[in-house]
């Protein structure tokens, strides 16, 4: 016969929602007792019920989580911790990709609501109006974007970005170009406040191009813009298209950093390999995931919620930049 949940309650002493509470929302048990349950469902060898679970509490067990381009090497390390956290806290996570497509991006959303708890949105594309409407169905967590009335996790790329350029100011370099990402990006947008805002308290001189593809293969036809600037450095969207300028510059004989410097963002291990290693502003991916599956299981177990945790992020200088040509 199997082991019931009543069984467990008395082998640890505690009230059979308490068992239940351990294996739907453990974060709402305090850890002693938490501890206590599961060692006498150990013991046991009890299994919950998942499916009789979701009948009588309406949950799922299944969190969805969404990411605009999941071969940007930005997102599996924060995939893998948001998959750590939530498997501790006895969840699964469904991961998705848009694409960088806010239609795609859409229909995903109202397609895992029927399967999921709740749904964490890593960089979205779609507009703030539509993530609003369709947050007032499920709990979400967006990362990297303000949605008024859902919990953020926001990745400081502006304090990240006035490191870049007073790095590169405090290198001789008197004239900037940043190349931004996509239109809807958050992060780009970010970008742009604090590089604008850095290089007029120090002086020099910023030129913004864009928007572009966020991919090396955007990189690659900004080099030629990034040229055109007369810019000696270059502050990219992410590693990827620093990695793209740095070709596309390559290809018309230019040098790096000897002519010009690039700065990529995100500090992935795609830049750590490039030729020049790539100076980047180094962003708190895993912290990222792990923080955006605790606030939407809160948002789960406890309602609605509009918490916003922000992370750090700094400059990790390498080989890719250096002192302005004379």
């Amino acid at each position: 016969m199997a082991v019931t949940i009543r069984e467990v309650a008395k082998a640890a002493g505690v009230h059979v929602s308490t068992v239940s509470r351990t294996f739907s929302s453990p974060h709402l048990v305090n850890s002693a007792t938490r501890e206590r349950v599961l060692a006498a469902a150990q013991r046991l060898d009890y299994r919950p019920n998942r499916a009789a679970s979701a009948l009588t509490t309406g949950r799922t067990h299944n969190l969805g989580l969404i990411v605009a381009d999941i071969a940007n090497p930005f997102f599996p390390p924060l995939i893998k911790a948001a998959q750590a956290y939530a498997r501790e806290r006895e969840y699964h996570v469904f991961v998705a990709d848009t694409d960088e497509d806010p239609q795609a991006e859409e229909e995903l959303i109202q397609t895992l609501a029927k399967q999921v708890d709740g749904v964490v949105l890593v960089a979205p594309r779609l507009s703030n109006l539509a993530i609003e409407r369709l947050g007032m169905d499920l709990p979400f967590v967006v990362v990297n974007r303000r949605v008024k009335g859902l919990s953020a996790v926001l990745m400081d790329i502006g304090h990240g970005t006035s490191e870049a350029v007073e790095h590169l100011a405090g290198l001789g370099h008197r004239r900037i170009v940043l190349v931004p990402g996509p239109r809807a990006s958050w992060s780009s947008e970010q970008m742009s406040r604090a590089a604008a805002s850095a290089a007029e308290r120090l002086g020099v001189e910023l030129v913004v191009t864009g928007p572009n593809t966020p991919t090396e293969q955007g990189g690659v036809a900004a080099a030629a813009e990034v040229l055109d600037s007369g810019a000696t450095a270059a502050i990219a969207y992410n590693d990827l298209v620093a990695i793209g300028v740095i070709e596309g510059l390559d290809r018309r004989g230019v040098d790096v950093p000897g002519q010009v410097s690039v700065v990529g963002v995100d500090d992935t291990v795609t830049g750590r390999l490039n030729r020049p290693k790539l100076t980047t502003i180094a962003m708190p991916t895993p912290a990222a995931g792990r923080t955006a599956v605790d606030l939407l299981l809160q948002a789960v177990a406890g309602g609605r919620t509009a918490a916003q945790a922000t992370l750090e992020t700094s400059l990790t200088v390498r080989d890719s930049t250096g002192p302005a040509p004379s």
